[in-house]
């Protein structure tokens, strides 16, 4: 009896969690009874349902529309006003990039070129193909670029492996031509853990590309007998795959737009402190660049001294005759690049549009100098990031995609657009900022700050550390964009009662709420790359803990060094309030 009611129990986890949260926070509201109390009650709530994901991410987003009204914080019409921001704007206008760039193959021929510039050597194959991940994760969600690099890793996988029929421990009847056989596996992994970071960090699945004819030609070739693996073929493998999953989140954080926590945390500034303007992409990038370069070399290091070997003399060898598989992966990559062929005229707009966008970003207001924006004179400051993208973004609506002589067609149709739009992610991060309004208007966000003002004791540093690490093991367990949703409102609150420059303490843990590597459902690149059968969970993990020290260091570096100058987070900001017993004067 017992038994059969623990497994009853069991399969209704979801339902009593759902059920018990809001029962036994049921205290904050009733019994103290005060505003901060009533909000207090729907962020815990709010926290535990994103953490456990008992529910949809996004219909949990939901719960301020229907809570803070019901307890008088704030009217129905001013919540759905938090609901759609300038980032949504921004939001749009990369997802159309990014559509345009994945309907015309662009992102493979990116993807071929820095493979080819770096040449066979596994060691430095593993670079490459790192570099080409982490590029095109700086514009598009880091889940489509896992899913655009590893059919191209497959192809060389299978050559490295010198079989037809293998492609990994777990899933050994896995082929290059049945690529799109294993979308509905990792549909599955994704549907387990759903993580809108990514860029990080995405919702949706986007349908693999087949694999180019040469390839799988030359892999149909192959004698479908016992394979003879070695252990460094294994280990190559290993290190390869779990080097795209990493390489994606590593390369997201080097823009704004690269994954949804560093877009989140810049409408959450422009919302808690619209007087601070110091947020824009050229900063981003002179900061978080360095970082992502860094990161990128150090964890490929890690990865090869931790399955392929120790012997780093290939970083000085040069030339050499090379060995049977790395001849057959070059031909696989060449034979890629060729079937390419030359660059369409919907490529070559697709780049154009690609490098004006980065461009308009750059200068519309650097900082060291009058950017565009200032050619708009009464009204330089409404013009934003936002504005560009969503420009350029409507041209792939209206620029035809062939000549005269065939039937008008966009460069893009809506229903490609909408495959890609990451609309939960839009009601998440919605959710969020009117969870952050409300801890505003509620007060609770100033009764924490004077909470937390006896932290002031501590090093600044000491308190930086303490929270990176903690938000570094939270997102491990937790969606990307949920972690940083949950964390804003507490930390900026914790930066002003130490006296602290708010990014000081923010910047960092942002960053750090990317750093997701450890387990297979901890953001969808790592769900998708595991779904190839490469790879078990103790290989994640093991490569995981190296790889969050890494970003963990990188990132403190970089806010002690040369974000110091960038951001001026030596000093406390005009732009944020002085809570009492501060002399507004004092650094």
């Amino acid at each position: 009896m017992m038994k059969r009611l623990s497994k009853t129990l069991w399969n209704y986890r979801s339902i009593c969690l759902i059920v018990l949260t809001p029962l036994l926070l049921l205290p904050l509201p009733v019994v103290v009874s005060t505003k901060q109390a009533e909000c207090a009650f729907v962020l815990l709530l709010m926290a535990t349902y994103w953490v456990t994901e008992v529910i949809p991410l996004s219909m949990t987003a939901m719960l301020p529309a229907i809570l803070f009204p019901m307890f008088g914080i704030m009217n129905s019409s001013g919540v759905a006003k938090e609901y759609f921001k300038d980032f949504h704007f921004l939001l749009v206008g990369v997802t159309c990039l990014a559509t345009s760039i994945e309907k015309w193959g662009l992102h493979r021929r990116i993807a071929l070129r820095l493979v080819t510039m770096v040449g066979v050597n596994p060691a430095w194959l593993m670079l490459g193909f790192m570099s080409g991940c982490a590029f095109l994760s700086m514009w598009v969600q880091n889940t489509s670029a896992v899913m655009m690099m590893m059919p191209i890793v497959e192809a060389v996988l299978q050559q490295i492996l010198g079989a037809k029929g293998y492609a990994g421990e777990d899933n050994p009847n896995l082929q290059l031509d049945e690529i799109d056989d294993h979308i509905e596996k990792m549909n599955k992994n994704l549907s387990d853990r759903e993580d809108p970071d990514g860029p990080e960090e995405t919702f949706i699945c986007v349908q693999i590309q087949p694999v180019p004819e040469p390839a799988a030609a030359l892999a149909a070739e192959c004698t479908p007998v016992t394979p003879s693996r070695t252990q460094q073929d294994l280990m190559t493998c290993k290190a390869m795959c779990i080097a795209i999953a990493y390489s994606s989140n590593i390369g997201g954080i080097a823009t704004l737009p690269g994954t949804s926590p560093n877009l989140i945390f810049s409408e959450y500034l422009n919302q808690i402190y619209p007087k601070c303007n110091c947020i824009n992409f050229g900063k981003w990038l002179l900061l978080c660049l360095p970082i992502s370069v860094i990161m990128l070399l150090l964890t490929w290091m890690w990865l090869y001294w931790l399955f392929i070997g120790s012997d780093f003399k290939f970083l000085w060898r040069c030339g050499g005759e090379r060995s049977e598989k790395e001849n057959a992966a070059r031909k696989v990559i060449e034979d890629d690049y060729k079937f390419l062929g030359p660059m369409s005229s919907q490529e070559i707009f697709t780049a154009v549009v690609f490098l004006m966008m980065v461009l308009l970003w750059l200068t519309r207001s650097p900082g060291f100098m009058s950017g565009w924006a200032s050619l708009f004179p009464h009204h330089s400051s409404y013009i934003t990031d936002a504005t560009v993208a969503l420009l350029l973004g409507l041209s792939f609506f209206i620029i035809p995609a062939h000549g005269p002589s065939r039937k008008y067609e966009a460069l893009i149709s809506w229903k490609e657009f909408q495959a890609l739009m990451p609309w939960k992610v839009a009601l998440l991060v919605g959710g969020g900022f009117a969870l952050a309004e409300g801890t505003k208007e509620s007060g609770l966000s100033l009764w924490v700050a004077e909470l937390l003002t006896p932290l002031g004791d501590l090093p600044d540093l000491a308190t930086i550390v303490v929270a990176c690490i903690i938000v570094t093991t939270v997102t491990e367990v937790a969606s990307n964009a949920a972690t940083i949703t949950i964390f804003l409102p507490i930390l900026s609150p914790l930066a002003e009662a130490i006296h602290v420059n708010p990014l000081y303490v923010l910047i960092p843990t942002t960053l750090c709420t990317s750093f997701s590597f450890l387990l297979p459902v901890s953001n969808p690149p790592n769900a998708v790359v595991f779904a190839y059968g490469h790879i078990n969970i103790m290989d994640m993990v093991k490569a995981g803990l190296g790889v969050n020290v890494i970003g963990v260091l990188a990132v403190l570096l970089a806010v002690v060094t040369w974000g110091v100058p960038l951001f001026s987070l030596d000093t406390y900001p005009d732009w944020a309030p002085v809570l009492p017993g501060f002399n507004s004067t004092t650094p």
